[in-house]
């Protein structure tokens, strides 16, 4: 039996060492990521083409019976939402990256913010910080030997059978007609933590009020590489475009550890509010939108470990980028 002192020592030895090695696998999941379409000094690395605009949030208040956070009750709050590429190339053209982003940022009171990101896909390729790393590393060794994409996908669901339906997710995306024409996954789960206490496992999906519409086949050929964000600063001269949040209320069974799994659809859905887009912003200096950025009550993360692990991964992707005069030759400036 251990005394207290050497029990403590051994936990304190336990925890430093898992510091360091989630720490070496954050410096080597980004080394991965810019080894996709080489390094771009001062962008991202992932989502690196992206538009940022202000946006006002009103919550229903039909979410306040499961959760005190501030944004999800009476009164609007103010928010920032950035539209993004997925890929690590911020010169791609809008339509050679299948998957778009949508990152919200609400303002909440005495300066605090809460983050939501949400993706076109509604599962995740990796269930683990170290199956991410994998795969990376499998893309890469991949592209290296000159494989097609179909090839590298085919090479991927082989090998790791966690990845399939999320990759499937990707093959079935056409072209949006605009970035508030789609529907948005928040992918991961959290918990909602009511007055009483009460934790409710819940998932988060963005509505388009606009509708979900693609380009068609034709119009597909004549569009500029940045017709996405072109579209919605002319759509925005116009009027107002607009979300609903969806919180999906998972039930017994329901996995919150598991990002490459989906809830089933039946499962409850409330609307939680109204996101208004009203005009385009520069990108605010120093943005990072960290998905475990919450508020400070009322909702917490779930024991999803990718969840937790891209809290590291944006940090060491923001040291890398903010330390790099930005690379003009990659893109047009933002």
């Amino acid at each position: 039996m251990h005394n207290s002192h050497s029990s403590s020592d051994s936990a304190s030895e336990l925890s430093r060492s898992d510091r360091l090695e989630s720490r070496d696998l954050d410096v080597q999941a980004v080394d991965e990521i810019e080894k996709l379409t080489g390094r771009h000094p001062g962008y991202r690395r992932a989502h690196a083409k992206g538009t940022c605009y202000q946006a006002t949030f009103q919550p229903s208040g039909d979410a306040a019976p499961w959760t005190t956070a501030p944004h999800l009750q009476g009164p609007q709050v103010e928010a920032l939402v950035r539209f993004s590429e997925s890929s690590t190339d911020p010169a791609l053209a809008d339509l050679l990256s299948p998957a778009k982003g949508m990152a919200v940022q609400f303002r909440l009171p005495e300066g605090q913010v809460s983050n939501l990101v949400a993706v076109t896909v509604p599962v995740f390729f990796a269930r683990t910080p170290e199956s991410f790393m994998d795969m990376l590393k499998a893309v890469n060794k991949a592209r290296a030997g000159n494989l097609g994409i179909k090839e590298i996908v085919h090479q991927i669901t082989g090998h790791f059978g966690e990845a399939k339906e999320s990759l499937l997710s990707v093959q079935r995306l056409r072209p949006p007609a605009s970035y508030v024409t789609n529907l948005y996954y928040c992918i991961h789960a959290y918990l909602l933590v009511n007055e009483a206490g009460q934790r409710q496992p819940v998932k988060f999906e963005w509505l388009p009020e606009a509708g979900v519409h693609m380009l068609s086949i034709k119009d597909t050929t004549s569009q500029p590489p940045d017709y996405l964000e072109r579209e919605l600063d002319e759509r925005l001269q116009q009027q107002t475009a607009a979300f609903r949040l969806n919180i999906i209320l998972g039930e017994e069974g329901d996995p919150t550890d598991d990002p490459t799994t989906a809830w089933p659809e039946d499962r409850q859905r409330i609307d939680a509010g109204r996101l208004v887009l009203t005009a385009p912003v520069p990108e605010p200096e120093g943005l990072v939108m960290d998905p475990t950025v919450l508020p400070p009550q009322g909702m917490e993360l779930s024991d999803d470990p990718i969840l937790n692990f891209r809290r590291s991964a944006y940090a060491e992707s923001w040291k890398r980028r903010s330390s790099e005069p930005m690379d003009k030759m990659d893109t047009e400036p933002e």
